[in-house]
């Protein structure tokens, strides 16, 4: 999240974060500028544990950054909280990050092995790395240097003392939704963090696209060229609030159609259909409308428990589902029952489930998931476990259900999904089908850290 020309705009960012929470639990900062002096906060937990009153009244100006950790790279400690900062020979510098850099850690032990001492262990820190080091005349130049060694996911905000840039990769893995609020501007992983603190949408940063927000006004810059966009396609199934928009689409109504598919493809005789809340509540309304079954809330879920998917460790992901779901007897007892979820990723989450459900006096228990089968690990921003732990990777379809114990099990065909988002062309879906649009090994051989001259004009406000 990130401000621009607006006063307390670190009271902003806190909103912003508030509804960005869903993206990360393990950490929260704020960095925030005026009159050329940046003023930062950064602490472990969830925004509203981090900030009070006094902690947002500390970070002064019109101008600021925030993000919510959620680590895909480096440990679960204070010292990778974002946004970093740091001083360097042109003055200071803050970062927001969301993705991840595939070739960080050829990178890294390049720096490393020339003088380049690093204080945490995430990705993002290499970028302030290879920024110090460019000789480029003006800040926009020396960012274009640094992020022409990336390859990967990157959406950024990148803060100085007069100026918030904000970049999106090539490819366009990752979402960043732009907005104005009175006289400034805000920038924003999920456009309903726009809604919540009344900006404007102005539209979505393009793959490959610079846009730098300074006094002047905002400029557009493509420096990178625009390669095939590869949207992230779990964003639309999974880890995006149903209140957001991407290119246009509402993921509310994305989730909708494909449970409505999915009672095509997969229908069964049952008695009523339930979701896994919350990111499985829209697909299972659509599966009811078009089934004709009726839907009702046979599970409530504890918003004191984050969400299981994202937690760091599996003891605590297995503790937090019974701490997570309850069952309403009422409901699914003695009934042929419907289970919709968003995604079954290591099974271990469905087959606490089903089972809650049987001991809540369910006859039958199908389930039925509003996404392909997960067969490849994600290396561009979303925390999937190695592919071994794939179920998906390693079992049948009927295997899955023998071992979740439920009475069936069907998946949200790929072509399908496809076809309601409009084709597959614009999407990334490496993690359904193993088709990975940049390469995830010996990336970094194709980079030496040899200096170029920027190939954009030279920015004549910095």
């Amino acid at each position: 999240m990130g401000v621009f020309g607006v006063e307390e705009a670190s009271n902003i960012t806190y909103l912003g974060l508030h509804s960005l929470q869903h993206r990360g639990q393990e950490g929260a900062g704020i960095v925030s500028c005026s009159d050329d002096k940046f003023y930062q906060f950064r602490a472990r937990g969830l925004v509203g544990d981090v900030f009070g009153a006094d902690e947002i009244g500390s970070l002064h100006g019109a101008m600021a950054i925030g993000h919510v950790r959620y680590s895909t790279t480096g440990e679960n400690a204070l010292k990778n909280v974002q946004p970093l900062s740091a001083t360097y020979r042109y003055g200071q510098v803050a970062i927001s990050h969301n993705g991840n850099i595939v070739n960080a850690k050829e990178l890294r032990t390049q720096l490393e092995s020339e003088g380049s001492i690093f204080s945490s262990t995430s990705d993002t820190e290499v970028i302030l790395h290879l920024l110090a080091r460019s000789s480029q005349k003006t800040f926009v130049n020396r960012l274009v240097e640094a992020l022409s060694y990336l390859q990967g996911a990157y959406s950024l905000l990148v803060m100085t003392e007069n100026k918030l840039v904000a970049v999106r990769d090539p490819h366009g893995f990752r979402p960043l939704a732009w907005g104005r609020l009175g006289g400034g501007h805000v920038l924003a992983s999920e456009s309903c963090a726009l809604d919540l603190v009344g900006a404007t949408v102005v539209r979505e940063i393009n793959p490959g696209e610079m846009l730098i927000v300074d006094k002047n006004g905002a400029t557009s810059i493509s420096p990178f060229g625009r390669q095939d966009t590869k949207s992230c396609i779990f964003e639309q199934i999974y880890f995006a609030r149903p209140n957001t928009v991407f290119s246009g689409r509402s993921v509310y109504e994305s989730r909708y159609q494909f449970g409505r598919t999915l009672a095509k493809e997969c229908a069964v005789a049952a008695d009523v259909v339930i979701p896994v809340p919350d990111s499985g509540t829209a697909a299972a309304l659509g599966y009811a409308y078009e089934s004709g079954l009726p839907f009702h809330q046979g599970l409530i879920r504890s918003h004191y428990v984050g969400r299981t998917f994202i937690e760091p460790s599996q003891s605590i992901r297995d503790f937090g589902v019974k701490l997570k779901l309850s069952p309403i007897r009422s409901v699914v007892e003695g009934k042929r029952v419907v289970v919709i979820d968003d995604s079954l990723v290591r099974g271990t989450t469905s087959r606490k489930i089903v089972r809650m459900l049987r001991n809540a006096g369910a006859k039958e228990v199908h389930v039925r998931i509003a996404a392909p089968p997960i067969i490849a690990s994600c290396f561009y921003g979303i925390d999937t476990p190695e592919v071994s732990e794939l179920i998906a990777h390693t079992m049948s379809q009927d295997e899955i259900s023998t071992y979740i114990g439920s009475d069936t099990l069907g998946y949200l065909p790929v072509v399908s999904m496809h076809e309601l988002l409009g084709g597959r062309s614009g999407f990334c879906d490496a993690c359904f089908t193993g088709d990975y649009p940049v390469p995830v090994a010996d990336v970094a051989a194709t980079h030496q850290l040899d200096l170029f001259s920027a190939n954009i004009e030279p920015d004549s406000s910095d």
